[in-house]
């Protein structure tokens, strides 16, 4: 259940669980401006920076990231990308979020975006995005002990945010304020409300030079702050932040253009090589794909990182994509086997993600009230090709087709890219190899990839013959009503050929398919068979890659030297997160995903 708020006549929020309200009785908008912003030196702070990380101990009703965000759009010479990370155990519902705005009306605006976003949010790590990826919300929904833990970063700003210490003790801690400190630079700034003398006291301990300023009514005062420690910090602390400057990406797939884009939002000039005449070409050309999060009952690894890779593929889609012609949130009914049920406990924050199919559902795809299906809410479909080409025609991102790279090798400092007859292509700081099974010998065989051939097949919807409103998965796929020239189309498949790479089309393979639709959807079957028979079905081919253990590969081989590849069959889902992950590291940002997940697509791993 969300938090509860209880909303005082005067309309104060409080905090029942804290006793406490969640702000100043002068007004949470002008206590974010007074105390974090101004306190921290902002906007003036970031004038002319590239980035800027603010860490926040507590989001409560969100206003200090709104008034964060706001302050940004208004600011000529705010910087290219504002992260805003925040640790809160007690996530609120999103009405209360959007009714604490409603006295300032130059943030309900920012608040309707905020809530659309204000879903799932499951213990872990969470990004939400805004402003075409330049303004980047981290939510970590836990303990703040935890939260801190998980972001290995350097802060630029502290917004130092939670109730009253006498009533949440844990965030005001030493341990706590000591955790805080180890995301501090020389230089960063920090700010509070509570003037408590033990406050100032532990600050000071954790190297902070701490003062006393005027607070906003009826605090007297309240804290600004320094990290200037006397002593050299020990311990691990985050990697500096990289330079953008120029760099090559080998691959113009899901994988190539997402970290293209990735890294031109930061800066970057990106030339991206490959070998193909057209984007999209290899198996990211496949017309169109699922995208649903995957689900366990025990929340394993695949889960919670598909997860965070459909929320921010879904993210890219509405900001990038015609809705209805290049992707569709349909939703997708899954069908799962008689001894994996859904938990009957599953909490209210999972609902958004996964929940019992409903009658209603089932009846529209022919199948019995009994049946064991989940429907997968934040799921659809998305044509792969129309993201690859909006990916590659952002700003800073340079395609050249017909160009397969030979060899890459490292000189001084840069690395050099080759053709196969050693002409060279460019040479830049930072190289990422994205393509696909071909990485492994642009790479040296110093990763280990599998190709996985497969077919689907598809047809035109013939007039009057019904269709199921939203795709469905479970042993195979069916996905209808998707826009192709003349007519609406159905897909469905695919086959999976381990160690296979002809392309050419077969037969057998539409049979299988066939027969796996027949299976999982036998009143569709009938209505589609008709095409298979009188061969008007058609075939897309292509060639996947993957891990031994079918996760992605990401992380740099040697310095300046990445790979983003074995993407398998679930290039949408994991491309967008891996090229935001990618970006994290090189630039020392908050990680789009708990740490631990992060070391499970790593490369080293």
């Amino acid at each position: 259940m969300p938090e509860t708020v209880e909303w005082l006549p005067d309309g104060t929020p409080r905090s029942p669980r804290f006793d406490d309200v969640y702000r100043s009785s002068t007004g949470g908008l002008e206590q974010a401006r007074h105390v974090f912003l101004h306190g921290c030196g902002l906007p003036n702070a970031w004038a002319g920076r590239p980035q800027w990380r603010i860490l926040e101990t507590g989001f409560g009703l969100g206003l200090n990231f709104l008034a964060a965000w706001r302050a940004w759009k208004d600011d000529p010479q705010r910087p290219r990308l504002l992260h805003f990370a925040s640790v809160e155990a007690w996530p609120v519902a999103a009405a209360d979020l959007a009714r604490s705005v409603h006295a300032y009306p130059d943030l309900a605006s920012l608040a309707e975006e905020l809530c659309t976003q204000w879903f799932g949010l499951l213990p872990g790590v969470h990004r939400l995005v805004f402003e075409q990826g330049r303004v980047l919300l981290t939510l970590f929904i836990g303990d703040v002990r935890e939260g801190l833990r998980q972001q290995p970063f350097h802060a630029d700003s502290i917004f130092l945010d939670g109730f009253e210490p006498q009533r949440n003790a844990v965030m005001w801690q030493l341990h706590t304020l000591k955790a805080v400190a180890r995301h501090c630079r020389r230089g960063t700034a920090l700010a509070t409300w509570t003037a408590a003398g033990e406050v100032r006291r532990e600050l000071a301990q954790c190297g902070f030079t701490v003062e006393k300023a005027e607070g906003l009514a009826p605090k007297r005062h309240c804290v600004k702050a320094v990290f200037a420690p006397a002593w050299e910090p020990r311990g691990q602390r985050p990697v500096n932040a990289l330079q953008a400057g120029h760099c090559v990406i080998v691959g113009g797939g899901l994988a190539g253009a997402s970290a293209a884009a990735s890294l031109a939002r930061r800066g970057w000039q990106v030339t991206v090589f490959d070998a193909a005449p057209a984007p999209a070409s290899g198996a990211s050309g496949l017309p169109v794909g699922m995208l649903a999060p995957n689900f366990s009952p025990d929340d394993n690894l695949l889960s919670r990182l598909s997860r965070s890779g459909v929320r921010a593929t879904l993210q890219q889609a509405r900001s990038l994509l015609r809705q209805g012609e290049d992707w569709q949130a349909t939703g997708v009914l899954e069908l799962r086997a008689e001894d994996v049920a859904l938990p009957a406990d599953a909490s209210d924050a999972a609902r958004p993600w996964t929940r019992s199919a409903d009658d209603m559902q089932k009846d529209s795809v022919g199948l019995s009230r009994d049946a064991l299906a989940w429907w997968h809410e934040q799921a659809g479909w998305i044509k792969p090709a129309a993201l690859v080409c909006a990916w590659l025609a952002q700003p800073g991102v340079t395609w050249r087709g017909n160009t397969k790279v030979g060899r890459i090798a490292r000189i001084g400092d840069d690395w050099l890219v080759t053709d196969e007859q050693g002409a060279e292509l460019a040479r830049a700081g930072l190289v990422a190899v994205a393509a696909a099974y071909a990485s492994a010998a642009l790479l040296d065989r110093r990763v280990s990839l599998q190709p996985v051939r497969g077919q689907v097949s598809w047809a035109h919807q013939q007039e009057g013959n019904d269709m199921p409103a939203f795709a469905v998965n479970g042993n195979g796929h069916f996905i209808p009503g998707v826009p192709m020239g003349e007519a609406p189309a159905w897909f469905c498949g695919s086959t999976f050929s381990r160690g296979e790479t002809d392309l050419a089309p077969r037969e057998a393979d539409h049979r299988f398919n066939l027969q796996r639709l027949q299976s999982l959807l036998p009143e569709v079957a009938k209505r589609v068979e008709p095409a298979f028979t009188d061969g008007s079905v058609n075939a897309w081919t292509g060639v996947r890659c993957a891990a031994a253990d079918r996760r992605p590969l990401l992380g740099e081989l040697e310095p300046g030297l990445w790979v983003s590849t074995a993407m398998g069959s679930r290039g949408l889902t994991f491309a967008v997160l891996c090229a935001e992950l990618m970006a994290a590291r090189l630039h020392g940002e908050p990680l789009p995903i708990e740490r631990r997940l992060a070391m499970a697509l790593d490369v080293a791993r």
